[in-house]
């Protein structure tokens, strides 16, 4: 079993940067390919990005692509998400996800491809 805990979400004005980690425990984070999913009240759980478990492959969504990053330290067992440039609209719960994969270069990009899910972090960016 995964846990996964999230933190480093806030309030930040347009134009800003925050940096949000997941912490991973309970299980072998080589085995697990990462990814940050955002949801809104009223609306589906989204995909923001994903790295592999080989950390070689990213990939994210079309509207935050070239201002978020994202990264992860096998060493610390986390997985970050450096977001530039926030616009009013990337306010959302965040969560981390951890799935299984075979391929070491593989990514996930829906939901349904992570086992494992963070409690969210609020990230709020005010106009």
């Amino acid at each position: 079993q995964v846990q996964l805990v999230e933190s480093g979400g806030g309030l930040v004005q347009a134009g800003g940067s925050l940096r949000l980690s997941c912490a991973a425990s309970g299980g072998t984070f080589s085995s697990y390919a990462m990814g940050w999913f955002r949801q809104t009240p009223g609306k589906e759980r989204e995909f923001v990005g994903a790295i592999s478990r080989g950390g070689d492959t990213t990939g994210y969504a079309s509207s935050v692509k070239g201002r978020f990053t994202i990264s992860r330290d096998s060493a610390k067992n986390t997985v970050s998400l450096q977001m530039n440039s926030l616009k009013p609209e990337d306010t959302a719960v965040y969560y981390c996800a951890a799935g299984p994969t075979i391929s070491p270069s593989y990514i996930q990009r829906t939901r349904s491809g992570y086992d494992y899910w963070g409690q969210g972090t609020q990230v709020t960016v005010s106009s």
